[in-house]
């Protein structure tokens, strides 16, 4: 999720035959449809990423206190499970993803530090220099950078285009022993090990990574795409093993969803779901990039074989993260509520991912 490009980012089909040999007790209970529900409002306003934890509560970060929230996901019951990390100082940022290794918290923490790149060339700090990257929980509470991606990039400027001189880092995901980090501004993902060494997995052009899911080797990373954020760029791609190049999974239809893909996960059956932020209809202009899309219009979609994206709810306003718990889904938003969608999959079958 760039601040320049955005702030934000295989169904099985049951045919006649499935039909056919449906047991007698299923064709009495009807699937049920999806249904959402505010289920927590929480912190100071500004929601952002989330995990599902060791213990099976949702955690999520709040910018603007510089704090990691612990939410039930049954309940909506919200306690704060750390506190103490650099708070947002550009009205986005801050404490921006969590993730669980073990039972060890993990913060994903970006735009406390570096440089603002004006228009002419002269560049301004951001807030009191604080360190960009990935900060690990203390048993003691405190924090410890773990993790100096700030500087890194600084000193491993990206080929695209940027202002911010330390990136914009969106989604922190479990990978091979460390993590993988998405910085939507200087368009990579990065690869971070748990002693903080960083190198760049993949490079982009202007396309805007956000989220980021794993099934064994395979990375998928979702695509915002540049402003104006058509839904036509909003993908989702894999980078497989051995390969240098990522190729698309799946993208938008502008007759049918709306742009600015900001997560992918996956849900029950190994069911591959894309959440979209929604339309961006805001006119292209300096002032507007980094601007979120409308209230309202975000969607949660589910990415088909044949390569395109169909709408499991609609209506969502601005959501900037997604987890599953079984067949329910939990999407955060940028004003910081926690939305439950029950009933997601009518129709799948197998474990949970």
């Amino acid at each position: 999720m760039g601040l320049k490009r955005s702030f934000m980012v295989l169904l099985a089909v049951v045919g006649l035959v499935v039909v056919a040999v449906s047991s007698p007790a299923s064709a009495h209970h009807p699937s049920k449809s999806p249904t959402v529900t505010e289920l927590a409002t929480f912190g100071s306003g500004l929601g952002s990423g989330s995990t599902v934890g060791p213990d099976g509560a949702l955690y999520v970060t709040d910018g603007n206190a510089g704090s990691v929230l612990r939410v039930d996901p049954w309940s909506g019951e919200v306690t704060t499970f750390a506190e103490g990390l650099p708070k947002q100082v550009l009205g986005i940022g801050g404490a921006m993803d969590v993730a669980f290794r073990g039972h060890t918290l993990y913060v994903l923490v970006t735009m406390v530090g570096g440089e603002l790149i004006q228009k002419d060339g002269s560049k301004v700090p951001i807030g009191d220099n604080k360190t960009v990257g990935i900060y690990r929980l203390n048993k003691d509470g405190s924090f410890k950078v773990i993790a100096d991606i700030g500087k890194w990039a600084v000193d491993n400027p990206p080929a695209t285009d940027f202002f911010i001189t330390t990136g914009v880092q969106y989604a922190l995901q479990n990978y091979r022993g460390g993590f993988l980090v998405s910085d939507g501004h200087h368009n990579r993902v990065l690869r971070v090990s748990l002693k903080g060494d960083i190198s760049e997995l993949i490079a982009f052009d202007d396309i805007v990574p956000t989220g980021l899911e794993v099934s064994g080797k395979t990375v998928y990373i979702a695509e915002a795409g540049p402003i104006p954020h058509n839904p036509q760029d909003a993908k989702v791609v894999a980078l497989r093993p051995k390969s240098t190049t990522a190729t698309e999974v799946a993208s938008g239809d502008p007759a049918d969803v709306a742009g600015l893909t900001v997560d992918v996960e996956f849900g029950r059956g190994h069911q591959l779901y894309a959440l979209l932020q929604g339309d961006w209809t805001l006119p292209v202009t300096d002032e507007n990039e980094g601007m979120p899309a409308s209230e309202n219009t975000g969607e949660l979609v589910k990415v088909e074989k044949d390569g395109t994206f169909t709408t499991v709810v609609d209506k969502l306003n601005q959501p900037t993260s997604l987890e599953f718990i079984g067949n329910t889904a939990f999407v955060v938003t940028l004003g910081g509520n926690v939305m439950r969608i029950d009933n997601v999959s009518r129709s799948s079958h197998g474990k949970d991912h």
